[in-house]
């Protein structure tokens, strides 16, 4: 198929046919990247709500740990003193 001439009507149709395509190819092209973009962003929120609860469940592990150190620190006094109250 033969170019029509430039000012011909026919041409400027099949120009905007080009461009309509170019158009809908970019827009198809966009749309993807966006989907990725979703799923990775789908992707990085799970990983934050498993991060958020791992961190959870570490927190209340340890909450023991200084009440332990606080009881063993009283103990010890309890003995020092027992201890210098008996040898006298």
């Amino acid at each position: 198929m033969t170019a029509p001439p430039p000012n011909d009507p026919a041409a400027v149709t099949l120009e905007l046919e080009r461009l309509r395509g170019a158009v809908e190819v970019g827009f198809a092209r966009t749309d993807g990247s966006l989907a990725l973009l979703v799923q990775r962003s789908d992707q990085t929120d799970r990983k934050i709500d498993d991060h958020e609860q791992r961190l959870d469940s570490l927190e209340r592990a340890r909450w023991p740990l200084p009440s332990l150190a606080a009881l063993v620190g009283a103990i010890g006094l309890g003995l020092t003193l027992w201890q210098l109250a008996r040898g006298s």
